[in-house]
């Protein structure tokens, strides 16, 4: 589950560059704040495209949409509206989703038909197979798409983690010791992965310790990705816990 540990400094005036606050500190078509916001919805497409099936929409339709969307967001026009008042990234990109089907969609799938290119590669295949393995009844179109947002900052999380260990030739402890950061620790303790990873107790405690500490650490810069403002990043990963827990 994520966790949230606020460190000296999280709230310097001096804030990196982000992705978000990138888009944010243009109002101009820059390559730089249209890389930034591409990366973004590359990144956070799925939420999208899960909110559009849960309103009824045909997987067709729902991947037609998303496409045509992201054509429309992208197109070199569109920075110059972002307002930073939107603030979060997650808010602007549902925001826009919902004025762009209500006033766009129409003029889009004549762009569409005219040849528009497709501006981001979407794995509809593997979007639809975790759609349906999702799908629960009773759940409002936003509130699903708020959880599998917050799913999808995490599986990123997950991912760049793994990726640090694959580069360290390490994968095999990170599957074992995944399990202890993420699952039930009634299924597994760290005896059982100390004796299949040729550790110590104490020495699966440690780097489990070194992987969480690791883990916030690349949690906080994702969610930074997404916000405007230092300020929001504690309030962002309060709001993600809660999301999960439901």
């Amino acid at each position: 589950m994520p966790t949230s540990t606020h460190s000296p400094g999280t709230r310097s005036a001096a804030f990196p560059p982000t992705l978000w606050s990138v888009v944010l500190a243009t109002q101009e078509s820059s390559s730089r704040a249209r890389a930034a916001l591409a990366t973004l919805c590359q990144a956070y497409w799925f939420p999208l495209y899960a909110f559009l099936r849960r309103q009824g929409r045909t997987p067709h339709d729902a991947e037609d949409l998303t496409q045509a969307f992201f054509l429309h967001l992208l197109d070199r026009h569109a920075l110059q509206t972002v307002n930073p008042a939107k603030g979060r990234f997650r808010s602007f990109l549902l925001a826009s989703l919902k004025h762009f089907v209500t006033d766009e969609w129409e003029k889009s799938r004549a762009q569409k038909r005219g040849g528009g290119a497709v501006p981001l590669s979407l794995d509809l295949h593997e979007a639809e197979q975790s759609y349906a393995a999702e799908r629960s009844a009773g759940i409002h179109p936003e509130e699903a798409y708020e959880r599998r947002w917050a799913i999808s900052l995490v599986e990123r999380v997950l991912a760049r983690l793994e990726m640090e260990f694959k580069a360290a030739r390490r994968e095999h402890r990170f599957a074992e010791l995944r399990v202890l950061l993420t699952g039930d620790p009634n299924h597994v303790t760290y005896a059982e992965v100390g004796r299949r990873l040729g550790m110590t107790e104490g020495a699966v405690k440690v780097a489990v310790l070194r992987l969480r500490q690791r883990y916030r650490e690349l949690l906080r810069a994702e969610v930074a990705n997404t916000v405007a403002t230092p300020e929001e990043i504690d309030d962002e990963l309060r709001y993600i816990i809660e999301l999960l827990s439901r």
